[in-house]
């Protein structure tokens, strides 16, 4: 009686505490199976996304958008009417923490399409609750995208919305604005946080003072910095202050011999240098070690690279692509089948092990899966499929889930609200078929998808955009 007084003051305090349920328009709405102020997910197994072991046989009340009570099946009182949902044989996981997405599909070479709708609903469908644009072409495209999920207009994640890519001269796209020194990097950096970018991302030809530059504005305004870089160096990058590192180890240029300052020596250069790479090297281990030192995140997209990696199996959802572009993807992936020489078959478990051993010491690994490259990667799809890379690479099923979910929650500032499954927080949580815990391959099966306590029907969300991905 005790316990069932305690819950019920639970209730009261987290209902209190809680914020008012979204409101959605037409469009959004269509996707809802699940809106009720009070919900009781019951016989439940409960993947907390902090590490510890799943508990079994356990029920969780969803108030007005917050879980409001968690506890064993008959310790926690079930209120008068709630809709209650029984999940026997099902898995609760807090809704996946995404930080290397993207909103635009590549249509043909160096073009991009901006996809507004198709991409958020597929990654809502796929488990993704909140994410992290890695970089965008479009200015204002994710700003605006985001905006539109937060009114209720648009079924989509929350996300933390980058501003354009923050890049120097040498890659060569007309969508990218090209910097002229530092103090016109911290101008942009300004002007979009000013426009409402929370996040920025730094590319490969930036110079370190360039860096240095986005670094300090950007924490000024209290936002974080991230990199896919090759002109500046890892260790370079996390003297200056850097936040994060994109697609883990593949893009370092620390071990390429004779690199010089502010140069970028090539991908293909840098990346044959980290397949050459002993991952017990006492180089390795001391650049890992100053990453540690300087709490720089790696962001892991083995995603993108697996596509490009003999003997790998094709992207799954590619069945959703508009037919002339998932034509163009399997002709792609078909020719690097038959490529016997290509560097990736070397670099692939190589990066894969440097992550590994990233986390082996202490360092905050972070997932996400860059679905650009040269295509076939579809969101949702490919955010389930980058956790169980990270599991055949050599973490647990338990320390994937963490690192797609409370990781990601943690570096963007969302602990408090998101990535965890505990009572006064956000009520994002994703129910599946099976046990993830035991068969990573599980978190595939998903059912329904909470978002602030509203329930949408990811096979309603699929099926709303295939055929069409890649197109809008």
């Amino acid at each position: 009686m005790k316990y069932k007084l305690l819950v019920a003051a639970c209730l009261a305090c987290a209902a209190t505490a809680s914020a008012q349920r979204p409101t959605f328009a037409a469009g959004a709405r269509a996707f809802v199976s699940v809106d009720t102020a009070i919900v009781a997910l019951t016989h439940a197994r409960v993947i907390d996304g902090t590490g510890a072991a799943p508990k079994e046989n356990q029920t969780l009340i969803i108030r007005d958008g917050a879980i409001a009570a968690l506890g064993d099946d008959g310790k926690v009182a079930i209120p008068a009417g709630a809709q209650t949902i029984d999940l026997t044989g099902k898995s609760l996981i807090p809704g996946m923490v995404q930080v290397h997405e993207h909103l635009f599909y590549p249509t043909g070479p160096g073009m991009y399409g901006n996809l507004a709708v198709s991409f958020t609903r597929l990654y809502l469908a796929g488990g993704v609750t909140s994410m992290r644009t890695g970089g965008n072409m479009n200015g204002y495209g994710d700003i605006a995208i985001k905006r539109a999920i937060d009114a209720g207009t648009v079924a989509g994640p929350w996300i933390d919305a980058t501003a354009p890519y923050l890049e120097g001269p040498g890659l060569g796209l007309i969508q990218v604005r090209e910097l002229k020194d530092a103090a016109d990097a911290t101008r942009e950096v300004n002007f979009w946080a000013d426009e409402g970018a929370t996040s920025f991302k730094t590319y490969m030809h930036i110079t370190r003072a360039e860096l240095a530059a986005v670094i300090a504005a950007a924490h000024k305004r209290g936002f974080k910095v991230t990199g896919h870089l090759c002109s500046v160096t890892f260790r370079e990058a996390a003297e200056l202050g850097i936040d994060n590192l994109e697609h883990g180890f593949f893009p370092a240029t620390d071990f390429v011999a004779g690199k010089k300052e502010d140069e970028c020596p090539g991908q293909r250069e840098g990346q044959a240098s980290i397949a050459a790479l002993d991952p017990n090297s006492d180089a390795v281990k001391s650049l890992i070690a100053e990453l540690v030192k300087k709490h720089v995140a790696l962001t892991s997209t083995l995603t993108v690279f697996e596509t490009s990696v003999p003997g790998q199996p094709l992207p799954k959802g590619l069945e959703l692509l508009d037919p002339s572009l998932k034509e163009q993807f399997e002709q792609r992936y078909a020719a690097g089948q038959r490529n016997t020489t290509s560097l990736s078959a070397t670099l692939f478990p190589k990066a894969r092990a440097l992550e590994v051993a990233f986390v082996r010491a202490g360092g905050t690994l972070l997932a996400g899966t860059d679905p650009t490259g040269s295509g076939g990667l579809i969101p949702g799809f490919s955010d389930q499929r980058e956790l169980e890379l990270l599991v055949e690479s050599g973490l647990s099923p338990l320390e994937a889930i963490k690192i797609g979910t409370m990781n990601g929650a943690t570096f963007l500032g969302r602990a408090a609200k998101v990535g965890s499954i505990a009572v006064g927080k956000q009520a994002d949580l994703v129910v599946l078929n099976g046990n993830p815990a035991a068969r990573i391959n599980d978190l595939e099966n998903v059912e329904m998808v909470f978002k602030q306590g509203v329930g949408y029907d990811p096979a309603k969300l699929i099926a709303s955009v295939k055929g069409k991905v890649g197109l809008f």
